[in-house]
Formats: structure tokens, C-alpha cells, sequence
């Protein structure tokens, strides 16, 4: 089996809607050695997050629910504003090594960039100086459609048909992004 990184841990207890005790419990790890995990403030043995990735992936099982958007979602997101320039967006997608980025006006995804995007721009014309000065409004592509993070992974999946990213909302805040990556990680 392979595992995600420790820090996911959280995450998919969280998913599961169980507390640490009932982790602690089915795991055999105590309780405030997961909280101390969660929070990064121990490295666990690798035995210790064996035990705990291999209970969570248990209960997962026993439920026999499917995946959400929420099990799958990278929770850091990384966004551009539509204001900022395409130089910005480079920048930024060089730096993190993401191809693609949700464009927010504020809180409220309005587009997306991509590294594709911008090779399309260049092989039509634009300079790479007047492209880089350009606001993102003014080049971004469709926004990423937006989905509920209880949605199943199968709805997910078909929303990626037509688009390379999904936003995750939690209470109308967005809280996550499912890339053709994280599809990949699946399999």
C-alpha cells in the first residue's frame, strides 16, 4: 500500500467524520500521540503511521462508502487574482511546480491560467514582455467547475472530462483542488 504524506493523517480522520479517540481506540496509537501528529509537533515512527494509515484505510473500508471530493482534495490551495499580472502567474506556477491556477476576484473563483494558456498566447503572437505585463482578466480561461466536498469521486471525475481541475468548497469557502494528478494517485 502506499501512503500519503503524515500530514494527510488529519485529513482523512476528518473525512471520516471519527475523532482521535476513536482512532486511538481502532489503532492501538494514543490519543495525544495522533494529536501531536496532526499538528506536526512529533515525527512519528514509520510503524506508528503504518498502524494509523492502515486503520483509517480499514474503517474507510468498513463503511463501505465511496470517496469525496474532501478524501481526494490537495488542501493547499494555491490561487492568482485577476488583477495580478501574467508574470505573477508564471512566477508563481514555476515556484510551486503546479501547470495550472484558479484566478479568484477575492474569494470568488472567476478563471484559471495555465501554462498551457500562456504557450497559446505566445504561439499567436504575443511577446513574451507585453504578455508578462497583461492583467490575468484579460487572458484567463474558463474557472474550474466547483464542487461540494461530500461530493463523490465519481461525480468528480466526471466533471474532469471537460476541465483539468475541480474546485472543493466547504460552506461556500473554497478549501480545496482535485488535479488529473490526484486522479492519478488513485490508481
Amino acid at each position: 500500500m502506499r501512503f500519503p504524506p503524515v500530514s494527510d493523517i488529519k485529513r482523512m480522520r476528518k473525512s471520516l467524520d471519527i475523532t482521535q479517540i476513536e482512532l486511538a481506540k481502532a489503532s492501538g496509537v494514543s490519543q495525544s500521540t495522533i494529536a501531536k501528529i496532526e499538528r506536526g509537533r512529533t515525527s512519528a515512527s514509520y510503524e506508528t503511521v503504518v498502524t494509523l494509515f492502515e486503520t483509517l484505510e480499514s474503517i474507510k473500508q468498513s463503511e463501505k462508502r465511496d470517496l469525496t471530493a474532501a478524501d481526494v482534495a490537495s488542501d493547499k490551495v494555491v490561487t492568482v487574482q485577476s488583477g495580478d499580472k501574467v508574470h505573477q502567474a508564471s512566477d508563481l506556477m514555476r515556484s510551486t511546480g503546479y501547470s495550472q491556477l484558479p484566478v479568484l476576484k477575492g474569494d470568488t473563483p472567476v478563471g484559471s491560467i495555465s501554462e498551457r494558456g500562456i504557450f497559446e498566447l505566445l504561439r499567436q503572437g504575443s511577446t513574451m514582455e507585453e504578455l508578462g505585463q497583461t492583467v490575468i482578466a484579460k487572458v484567463m480561461d474558463e474557472s474550474y467547475p466547483v464542487v461540494a466536498d461530500s461530493t463523490p469521486m465519481t461525480a468528480v471525475t466526471t466533471l474532469m472530462g471537460n476541465s483539468d481541475a475541480v474546485l472543493v468548497s466547504r460552506k461556500g469557502k473554497i478549501v480545496g483542488m482535485i488535479t488529473n494528478a490526484d486522479i492519478l494517485k488513485l490508481i
